[in-house]
């Protein structure tokens, strides 16, 4: 018989999860929490298991999910979410991110490189085989560089920052944070972001209207990866 694939999927807002949690709820599931935050279980498909956490917004509340979907056994792991676009990507698309960096740690002033962590690796890789994933379901999904930080990009000045020194296609607030747990524990990973803003000074009120929109089509996309990373992987 073929093992059943437990597969995490961790959301960092509100607005973003309910949909997975509208998902998980359609049917049979379980319902338990870390960190007084929600995870949901379901069965995707008859290989495929998922956990779905919500996170909450940051790189602590992130990192803290991706540790304890890895303690917990998941043989993978999925982010979505919205992001701010930095270049080479226009509002409402979709990203594949398969570089991930954590714009805001800064020891320049001590000698190092501008994201640079003293003794370990500090630019993570998505996984290869759900890359591949995700563009067999998507096969003209644009594939870049994630900046992660606590900050909202709002601001044109460092968005071109952002593009200049990382090359980063987008911005967002927790994807770094879930790749490095990853890498670390070996877990494959793979995130998809879907573009809200340009990171400017409207980003704010582009970044709303699309959060509150109560649009679907990204957590389908993420389940219709899953189910075919579970049956492939």
């Amino acid at each position: 018989m073929e093992k059943t694939k437990k597969i995490g999927i961790i959301v960092a807002d509100d607005e973003e999860f309910r949909p997975l949690a509208d998902r998980a709820r359609s049917g049979e599931y379980t319902e338990s929490s870390f960190l007084k935050r929600k995870i949901l279980e379901f069965r995707l498909s008859p290989s495929a298991k998922i956990a779905a956490l919500h996170c909450g917004v940051g790189k602590v509340n992130a990192a803290a999910a991706a540790a304890h979907l890895a303690d917990t056994g998941c043989d993978m792991i999925f982010n979505y979410g919205l992001s701010g676009g930095i270049s080479g990507i226009r509002r409402g698309e979709l990203c594949l991110c398969d570089r991930f960096l954590e714009h805001d740690f800064d020891l320049t002033t001590m000698g190092y490189k501008p994201c640079e962590k003293p003794g370990q690796s500090y630019i993570y890789r998505a996984d290869k085989r759900l890359c591949g994933v995700v563009k067999a379901v998507m096969p003209n999904i644009k594939q870049g560089t994630a900046a992660t930080g606590d900050r909202f990009v709002c601001d044109a000045a460092l968005r071109n920052f952002l593009r200049d020194e990382f090359g980063a296609m987008c911005c967002d607030m927790e994807t770094a944070a879930i790749a490095y747990v990853c890498e670390y524990a070996g877990i494959a990973f793979a995130s998809v972001r879907r573009i809200s803003d340009d990171a400017g000074e409207s980003a704010p009120e582009s970044y709303r209207e699309m959060n509150t929109s109560g649009e679907t089509a990204l957590t389908d996309f993420i389940l219709e990866c899953a189910r075919l990373a579970a049956d492939s992987i």
